[in-house]
């Protein structure tokens, strides 16, 4: 049964394009109906395979942004200049397309929703995509885990679900949102514009006698950053789980 599962995993799918939905100027949002999808868990991604005319083929892994569903999953993708696959995922795939997917992949990077310790989420750019399963399934839980979640994002623009996280905030879901902009901030924001820095972290995060499960994902440079100023802070590394992508167009 095990191998059955894990080859089950390894088939690539032809899913079905149910809607595009646009983020920002450069992310969208890809919602896809996957008949036979075993369904994932929060933080998992998927391979995506286009394939040309002329038999040419090409992949990419990207980060799974919903909750896990049995025979739909959604992702979001920032488009990249010259990126082979996002930008035709970004600006070309439209709603009943086909796209060959292949996964859940992943068991590290994963949280479940039976874990009751504080989870403290910190998400650099679309580093936030596997955070969103993540905080959506929280949201589907009956006895939901506290959760905090640090975001760094270039400016204002840039923050990716911003309806949808600013509705947390509003409506008593006890989602601690603190944002971090690295190039311009909103009018009248406290902070000035920056990076991550320790005096934010020890501010945002919650406090290491509290064991929180941390999840960091983002650009590298960013994850080696907060995950040493964590472990600087006083938090186990043992409780720290990354997630990084670089400049080749992969996930998140």
């Amino acid at each position: 049964m095990a191998r059955a599962t894990v080859l089950g995993r390894l088939t690539w799918r032809v899913a079905t394009v149910a809607v595009v939905r646009d983020e920002t100027a450069s992310a969208r949002t890809i919602v896809l109906d996957v008949p036979g999808w075993p369904g994932h868990l929060a933080g998992q991604h998927v391979d995506v395979r286009l394939t040309a005319p002329d038999g040419y083929s090409t992949q990419r892994s990207y980060s799974i942004a919903s909750a896990p569903q049995r025979d739909r999953l959604e992702l979001t993708v920032e488009g990249l200049p010259d990126g082979e696959v996002s930008s035709y995922l970004t600006q070309v795939l439209s709603a009943g397309d086909p796209l060959e997917v292949r996964g859940p992949i992943g068991g590290w990077f994963v949280w479940r929703p039976e874990s009751p310790e504080p989870v403290q989420l910190v998400a650099g750019g679309s580093g936030i995509v596997p955070l969103m399963a993540m905080i959506r399934t929280r949201a589907a839980d009956t006895a939901p885990a506290p959760f905090r979640l640090l975001y760094s994002a270039r400016d204002p623009e840039a923050v990716l679900y911003r309806d949808e996280l600013s509705g947390s905030r509003r409506n008593g879901s006890g989602l601690d949102i603190t944002y971090a902009y690295t190039r311009r901030t909103p009018r009248g924001w406290s902070r000035p514009p920056g990076r991550v820095d320790a005096g934010l972290l020890t501010a945002a995060v919650w406090p290491p006698e509290l064991e929180p499960a941390c999840f960091v994902c983002g650009p590298t440079g960013f994850v080696e950053t907060v995950a040493d100023l964590l472990v600087t802070a006083g938090h186990d590394p043992a409780r720290i789980r990354t997630e990084r992508f670089g400049p080749g167009g992969g996930r998140p």
